[in-house]
């Protein structure tokens, strides 16, 4: 325990207290009657504040999450987001744990090796992005999905975080963040229609905030990683 505790920042524990906190008050407000969006946002959260310390477990959480979240976006109808997190995000995740355990740095298994990305895969990551989202537009709309052009923007947007995650680049942070703006979207205009989704609204924003934080911590991970490999070779 006593390991635990130190393991995350002041800063770090702030912020993963708070977003349980929201998540659980938004839930006893707004819903208090679907526990398994209450489990899948827990879960959620606690997979995006090991994910901004590269820790595997994190991936792993992921997992959890995405089977959890794909049964919710059926019950509403939001097949993209079932589909992507049951098709998509769930198996990449799988990958991405797996790639995680392999590139530990320096041994260390609590924190992946951070990946640096260059252009020409930066080209080919968007043309199978424009190809997912082409081929998921027609799916989506054939299924009746509701809510159609931010559903397949989510796959979009789905797709470029779960790659860059399985690649791991500090930027899936910021494909996860894009993913939550429209996720905030999406159940915005399924809260009209049924006030208790505000728990989930609440649960995304939260999400937003842990993933900018992912972003600037990779960004520092990268950088204390660069240094220590450069002092090796000297």
């Amino acid at each position: 325990m006593k390991k635990l505790l130190s393991y995350f920042t002041k800063g770090e524990w702030a912020l993963y207290l708070s977003s349980l906190v929201l998540i659980i008050l938004s839930f006893a407000i707004f819903d208090r009657s679907n526990y398994l969006t209450l489990a899948a946002s827990l879960v959620g959260a606690t997979s995006l504040i090991f994910n901004a310390k590269g820790n595997p477990i994190g991936q792993a959480l992921t997992i959890v999450f995405s089977v959890l979240y794909g049964i919710i976006s059926f019950t509403c109808a939001y097949y993209g987001e079932m589909i992507t997190y049951l098709g998509m995000t769930a198996p990449m995740a799988v990958m991405a744990l797996v790639t995680w355990l392999k590139n530990p740095f320096r041994g260390n298994r609590s924190q992946v090796t951070v990946n640096k990305i260059k252009g020409r895969e930066w080209i080919i990551m968007f043309l199978l992005a424009a190809a997912v989202t082409a081929a998921f537009y027609f799916i989506l709309r054939a299924l009746n999905t509701a809510n159609l052009i931010p559903s397949t923007i989510s796959v979009t947007t789905s797709f470029i975080a779960v790659y860059l995650t399985f690649r791991r680049s500090p930027f899936y942070a910021l494909g996860y963040a894009a993913n939550d703006i429209v996720l905030i979207v999406l159940w915005v205009l399924a809260a009209i229609e049924n006030i208790s989704y505000l728990s989930v609204i609440i649960c995304f924003v939260m999400f937003l905030a842990n993933d900018v934080y992912g972003f600037v911590n990779w960004r520092k991970m990268e950088r204390m990683q660069t240094f220590l490999a450069q002092t090796d070779g000297n």
